[in-house]
């Protein structure tokens, strides 16, 4: 999946969208999803002049975009101005590797339980062969009113 179909799913945008290009998609199984990081990202110049890190929670948001992925393909339908995915819980999440510029992330996302609109996974992310984070995400499709 190219960035032209990830916007048609995501409605996150420069320069929240934290997703590239998806590499493989088993509807209602799992996603392997990527994320060039780069010196030009918004959030390096303060999160650390002298050492730039990506912030964790950025991470945990980005494996939840993957995971939105996954959950709109597998039900088959795309998003418009109404509907949204909201996290509902984050749960076991470690944080065991740095993620710096000129890292690529690899989002590895799997539906553990899904009932209705609501969505429990498995995300770890990667850089090479390295685990960067891991987390039990759960997020609601939500319809707004």
């Amino acid at each position: 999946m190219e960035i032209n179909e990830i916007l048609q799913y995501l409605p996150h945008r420069y320069p929240f969208l934290l997703v590239d290009r998806v590499l493989e998609l088993e509807e209602g199984k799992r996603i392997l999803a990527l994320k060039n990081v780069t010196m030009n990202e918004p959030f390096f110049p303060g999160h650390f002049p002298n050492h730039p890190v990506m912030p964790g929670v950025l991470i945990v948001e980005a494996m939840a975009q993957a995971a939105a992925l996954l959950s709109f393909k597998t039900m088959g339908v795309k998003p418009d101005e109404n509907s949204v995915v909201l996290f509902a819980g984050i749960d076991n999440v470690r944080f065991k590797r740095q993620v710096v510029p000129g890292d690529q992330l690899m989002f590895d996302v799997e539906i553990l339980q899904g009932k209705r609109n609501i969505y429990k996974y498995k995300g770890v992310a990667r850089v090479g062969d390295q685990i960067a984070t891991e987390a039990e995400l759960m997020c609601a499709l939500k319809t707004k009113s």
